[in-house]
């Protein structure tokens, strides 16, 4: 049981509950309690099938941009990484792990989604790859993991832009595959995350790792090469920009530096 991230499990669901109020900004520490969660689901016996769930009024909105503002390279590095292996623990998890989204997945909380097999959204969620207005880019998988749900054209015009998706469009475009009023999302993938749970979990695991690799060409260089550039971009002139004017609630005034 950790301060930000917890593991419950009832008819054999593991619900990996976010929980760092107000809006479940992802920290190192947080990263790594996920990770210990998404390890821990991944080894019990109990658990069949996962559910990521932020609460009923948000999922993740994102890195803690206040923690990261002064950072440089090096400094940001054990941050994305903790978080990046976290990622890939849940999607290499051999169970079938679904994100229920409430309110906002943006940066790192939409990475933890799209870490996840399936994505159910509220009508009112918004999804979305903001970093790009803060100088940098996702750097926890979002452009290895983006480009496979929704197609490579549409994934770049989403990481470029930062724009928020509606619900209803992330749904049209294979971001998320349900949509449903607010209070249904949790209690609905928690319905399927039970079939999945009393199915036949090794041809599950087995038919998950079969898909992967279908899709994986060198999913490693891919996500190694991300991290990196991520990193890199903290000893620009307009990540520390984007990010101030962040924590300063104002627009960012981007030099190409």
């Amino acid at each position: 049981m950790g301060d930000f991230v917890r593991l419950e499990v009832e008819g054999g669901v593991g619900t990996i509950r976010l929980d760092r109020p107000p809006a479940n900004a992802i920290s190192r520490q947080m990263s790594e309690e996920l990770g210990a969660a998404v390890a821990e689901a991944a080894e019990r016996d109990d658990v069949g099938a996962v559910v990521v769930w932020g609460g009923s009024k948000i999922f993740a909105a994102g890195a803690d941009i206040k923690a990261m503002v002064d950072y440089g390279p090096e400094e940001i590095r054990p941050d994305v990484a903790a978080l990046g292996d976290a990622c890939d623990l849940l999607e290499a998890m051999p169970k079938v792990t679904i994100a229920a989204v409430n309110g906002y997945a943006l940066g790192g909380g939409c990475e933890v989604a799209l870490a996840c097999d399936l994505r159910f959204a509220a009508e009112d969620a918004k999804i979305g790859e903001p970093e790009i207005r803060l100088g940098v880019i996702p750097g926890a998988g979002g452009t290895q993991r983006l480009p496979r749900l929704v197609g490579l054209s549409r994934a770049k015009e989403i990481v470029y832009t930062g724009r928020h998706v509606e619900a209803s469009e992330a749904r049209a475009i294979g971001l998320v595959d349900r949509v449903v009023p607010a209070d249904e999302v949790y209690p609905t993938a928690v319905d399927d995350a039970r079939r999945y749970a009393s199915g036949p979990r090794r041809a599950l695991a087995a038919a998950k790792r079969a898909l992967q690799v279908a899709m994986a060409g060198d999913p490693t260089a891919g996500l190694r090469f991300e991290r990196d550039v991520f990193c890199e971009l903290f000893a620009t002139h307009d990540q520390e920009e984007g990010m101030r004017a962040f924590v300063e609630k104002r627009e960012p005034r981007f030099e190409g530096r």
